[in-house]
């Protein structure tokens, strides 16, 4: 998800995005434990992905 797609999220389309975007994180980070990710640059995406959306949710709470 974007930065722009992100400022532009609902809240509870951001906590759902949230939720959607952890269970994808630990699933690919159980099948590279398993066997290695053709492009395990994908995990780091994922955990940014995720960093993103609870600082916007942060800085939401803030406001």
């Amino acid at each position: 998800m974007k930065q722009a797609e992100i400022n532009k999220a609902t809240l509870a389309k951001l906590q759902e995005k949230l939720v959607e975007s952890r269970k994808s994180y630990s699933d690919l980070k159980m099948a590279h434990a398993i066997s290695p990710l053709e492009n395990p640059i994908q995990l780091r995406d994922q955990r940014r992905a995720i960093a993103r959306i609870e600082t916007e949710l942060t800085k939401r709470e803030v406001q």
